[in-house]
Formats: C-alpha cells, sequence, structure tokens
C-alpha cells in the first residue's frame, strides 16, 4: 500500500523539522512491504513553514507539500487528503498533529489495524492506557474529557472513546465516500463530523491508544469556549435530524400507522364483540405486524432489505417473534397487568403506557437483529 501521513500546519516552522526527521528516521524504517510519504498541507504560513519542508524535500525525496489559503483545519485536510488520493495515488491517509503532540512512533499500530481490516482507525486517549497530559489545566481537562462524554451518549455510539481528537488513518474509500459531504465542516468539528459521518455509512472503526502529549513549541489554535459550543452545536442538532428524517423517523412513521390499525381493531373487538381487552390486543397486533415488517423492509431498513422469498420469509419469522414477543409480554402484559390491578375502564391509556415500551423494544430489535448492518 501507498500510504501518506498529512500534517496539516500553520505557523509550525520550529515543529515541522523535528516530526519529519522523526518519521524519517525512527518510525518508517520499521515499516515493511509498505511505500510511506509525507505531504504537508501547510496554509501559506508566515514564519516559512512551507520554506523548512522544502529544505527537507532536497534530503528525502518523500516529502511534498500542498499550499493553500488558510479556511481552517478540515479544508487543509480535504485538500491535503485530495492531492493524496488523485496525485500521489495514496491508498492509505494519516491525519496528524505538525507539533508532536500526536506520537509518530504510533503509526506501525494504525497501519496493523488498517491491514486487520478496519476501515478507519482513530487515537483513543482516554481509554485502554491512552491518556491526556498531566499538566493540563483542571478546566482543559474537564472540556476535553466531557466533550468525549457528550458526543458518545447523544450519537449512542459508545465503543468508540475518542471522538474530537485529530491522530487517524483512513483508507482512501472512506476518504471518496464522506469527502462531498465535508465541505461545511472546515475547522475543528470537521474531525466529529468525519468520524460521525463514517460511522453512520457502515465503515469499520479501530482504535490505538496513545499518549497525548503538550505544545513545546508554537501556540494551540483552538479557542475552548467557542469549540465546546461548536461542539454541542453540531452534535444535537445532527442527532435531531437522525432522529427525525433517519430511520427512527421513518421507524415512528410507520409504527404509527400499525398502532393505529392496532387500536381499531382493539376497539373495534372491545366495544364491539366484548373481547377482553388483551385478547383484542393480539388480534390487532398480528395484523399491525405484518403491515410494519413490509414497509420497514421496503422503506426504513431498505439498504439492508431481503433479497429473494427465502431472505424476505427467514426475515418475517424473525420480525413476528420479535414483535409477537413485544406484543404479548411487553404490550399485552402491561394491559393485562394494569387492567387486573386497576380494572378495565381506561384499558386504552394501558395500551399507550405498553405501546411506549414496544417502541423502544422494537426498534432496538429491528435495527440490532431483524435487518442488522452486515459490516
Amino acid at each position: 500500500m501507498k500510504i501518506v501521513v498529512i500534517p496539516a500546519t500553520y505557523n509550525e516552522k520550529g515543529n515541522i523539522e523535528r516530526l519529519i526527521t522523526i518519521l524519517e528516521e525512527e518510525v518508517f524504517p520499521k515499516i515493511k512491504n509498505h511505500e510511506m510519504y509525507i505531504l504537508v498541507a501547510d496554509d501559506n504560513s508566515p514564519d516559512g513553514t512551507a520554506i523548512e519542508v522544502k529544505k527537507l524535500m532536497g534530503k528525502w525525496k518523500n516529502i511534498g507539500i500542498s499550499s493553500g489559503i488558510r479556511n481552517g483545519l478540515g479544508a487543509a485536510y480535504i485538500r491535503g487528503m485530495t492531492y493524496a488520493v488523485e496525485k500521489l495515488g495514496a491508498d492509505v491517509i494519516f491525519e496528524i498533529d505538525a507539533d508532536l503532540q500526536h506520537d509518530p512512533h504510533k503509526i506501525p499500530q494504525f497501519i496493523k489495524k488498517i491491514e486487520e481490516g478496519y476501515d478507519m482507525v482513530v487515537g483513543n486517549r482516554y481509554s485502554d492506557g491512552g491518556s491526556i497530559p498531566e499538566n493540563w489545566p483542571l478546566l482543559r481537562k474537564i472540556f476535553s474529557i466531557v466533550a468525549n462524554i457528550f458526543v458518545r451518549i447523544v450519537f449512542t455510539k459508545f465503543s468508540i472513546h475518542d471522538w474530537t481528537g485529530g491522530y487517524r488513518a483512513l483508507k482512501k474509500e472512506v476518504f471518496l465516500k464522506e469527502k462531498p459531504k465535508l465541505d461545511n465542516y472546515s475547522g475543528y468539528i470537521f474531525q466529529i463530523s468525519f468520524l460521525h459521518r463514517a460511522v453512520r455509512d457502515g465503515f469499520k472503526i479501530g482504535e490505538v491508544p496513545f499518549h497525548f502529549s503538550d505544545r513545546t513549541m508554537g501556540n494551540s489554535k483552538i479557542a475552548p469556549l467557542g469549540y465546546i459550543a461548536d461542539v454541542v452545536g453540531y452534535v444535537v442538532i445532527s442527532r435531531i435530524k437522525e432522529l427525525i428524517f433517519g430511520k427512527f423517523g421513518k421507524f415512528l412513521i410507520i409504527g404509527g400507522t400499525g398502532f393505529i390499525i392496532n387500536a381499531i381493531f382493539l376497539r373495534m373487538l372491545v366495544e364491539r364483540a366484548n373481547w377482553h381487552p388483551a385478547s383484542a390486543n393480539l388480534i390487532g397486533g398480528v395484523v399491525a405486524i405484518f403491515f410494519n415488517y413490509n414497509l420497514n423492509n421496503l422503506w426504513t431498513f431498505k439498504d439492508r432489505q431481503s433479497s429473494g422469498f427465502v431472505s424476505y420469509f427467514l426475515k418475517l419469522i424473525g420480525f413476528y417473534l420479535s414483535s409477537g414477543t413485544g406484543v404479548l409480554f411487553i404490550q399485552t402484559g402491561t394491559i393485562l397487568a394494569l387492567t387486573q390491578f386497576f380494572g378495565k375502564e381506561n384499558y386504552f391509556i394501558y395500551f399507550l403506557i405498553g405501546t411506549f415500551f414496544l417502541l423502544i423494544w422494537n426498534f432496538t430489535m429491528y435495527s440490532k437483529v431483524i435487518w442488522k448492518n452486515k459490516s
């Protein structure tokens, strides 16, 4: 594979020579069977970073530079990655800070993860031996830790521990897939957006723990309060859009229609045929389940839908078992228990309570079991 390591730089003259020397003399000699290249994505640094890089290009031939106007970290990486893929033929691309806060000696571990089949590998500062500097001020530590916990909770993706870091390796296929959607995120929020979209599109994500070192030269480009506001804004808005327009939103629409079908059968059988509410609910549930299965298969989970009669039939059986279990034990069980304790007069309220619990059960089972993501 051709692997291109991309430090994005702005006024990093004092650091870039140190990073490139470590990569060329200490890291790359340990990497076998891969062609290693360094591409500096410099934002026309006024301190002469590009001049320093060009001096090093005379010493090592596997170094290049992609210069452009300063428009944020994300824009610099997109420019550098595009050049790496289109001009250099990169198979794998690295993001790495030029200031040595990212330990370059961990690069072989990232490559090993890629070789094992991961599509994107992120540096992990928060578990499995990863860490942040002990000498950071308490407020900065809180910002860093809380921001990542917040993202994990809102996105409900707990297997990824570091959403905000910028030490990553990814296959070119990930970049080409996500590039059209990343142009609006030129600043540091680029990192969360990129990883979020890669996860949502089913790419396999791995982690490499590392110690995040403090800067010894130059100044950080992050404004903490503004950064936190950007993180909260992006994460909350993205999650709301996912819930409304994504699978869960479609699931709610279909579930709402199934709810109406179930409710009609329930009321007709109870009020006109004098059935017990629990028995009437079972009949309504059976009809609603069949309706829900077909619409979920064609719309909500169309990217994972059944292909062929056998697949359709097997998923239908699984759907009936899952939904039937929910209707019988969760929804009907709630109705039965509450009518026993409080009488039948408010049976429809008990039906609504049981339906709420059933909703949670169904979406979990549909997305994780019936139409689970094969990746």
